[in-house]
């Protein structure tokens, strides 16, 4: 089994916690049944890798399922945006709601990818004696933790202004 290091364990439980305070404002949203199990397996994911279970079975499965909800709601947004023109595809206009839907798929699917390369450090790395997230998947979790806790911090204390549907 993989030994997660410090700085990947609380990555990931920091995006455990922001994915949990995500998939419970989701309530109020028409299609909250789409995000509302995004967010939920993604908080899931992260806390129990965060914890150091990095090779559970179960907790892969519902990795890769979350990594294409992900990506499925990702391509459903980026059509809505276009289809109905309400922002452009590099929009970072967080007033809009399908702009920060696409951020917040965007951040699970990077997310559960970056799960999914830390549990997959066993298969890669049988033959060694060191069984460590590899580098690049700490870095990752680290930038998009800066990112996510930054773009909320930036909208939800800076910005003013109401929220656009």
């Amino acid at each position: 089994m993989a030994t997660p290091t410090k700085l990947f364990s609380l990555c990931s439980l920091l995006m455990a916690s922001l994915f949990a305070w995500s998939s419970s404002v989701q309530f109020d949203d028409p299609d909250w049944y789409f995000w509302f199990p995004l967010y939920a397996s993604a908080c899931g994911v992260n806390l129990i890798n965060g914890i150091g279970a990095l090779s559970l079975k179960p907790i892969r499965k519902i990795a890769k399922l979350a990594l294409w909800l992900g990506v499925f709601l990702f391509i459903k947004v980026a059509v809505e945006e276009f289809v109905y023109g309400i922002a452009g595809f590099w929009s970072l206009d967080l007033k809009e709601k399908v702009v920060r839907e696409k951020f917040g798929s965007g951040f699970v699917v990077n997310s559960m990818y970056l799960q999914l390369q830390a549990a997959s450090v066993q298969k890669d790395y049988v033959k060694r004696k060191e069984k460590k997230v590899p580098r690049y998947v700490e870095c990752g979790m680290a930038i998009l933790v800066v990112a996510s806790y930054g773009m909320s911090f930036g909208f939800f204390v800076l910005q003013k202004g109401e929220m656009k549907s």
